[in-house]
């Protein structure tokens, strides 16, 4: 049951940048931790950067200091801000969010990103 709703996903050159959003009308953004993952094409899909309910961020080896991720509680918007992106950064990215006292969480659909001169 897919309640989150990503977007911002496109085509860029190498060294390019692109912000993604993650968006709900259902959930409220400030309970939850919340996290962002990609699945490269023939791979399985890898955790990229986490935020936690108290706005504690977290990234993966690959995404530290080109990524950020950040999330905007008033209006229920996670983002990530990718720089220097580069071919081996293609992949659908997907926001989850993760409410730990149900052990219940919520993907989105995913938004395609394509790092291609």
């Amino acid at each position: 049951q897919e309640q989150l709703t990503e977007s911002g996903g496109g085509l860029v050159q190498p060294g390019g940048s692109l912000r993604l959003s993650c968006g709900t009308s259902r959930l409220t953004f400030s309970l939850f931790d919340m996290s962002w993952y990609r699945q490269r094409p023939g791979n399985e899909r890898e955790l990229v950067a986490s935020i936690n309910a108290g706005n504690m961020p977290d990234y993966s080896d690959f995404a530290n200091g080109r990524f950020t991720i950040s999330k905007d509680s008033a209006i229920n918007t996670m983002f990530l801000q990718m720089n220097n992106l580069q071919p081996d950064d293609t992949a659908v990215y997907y926001c989850r969010a993760y409410y730990s006292p149900w052990r219940r969480e919520y993907w989105g659909q995913g938004t395609q990103v394509t790092v291609s001169s």
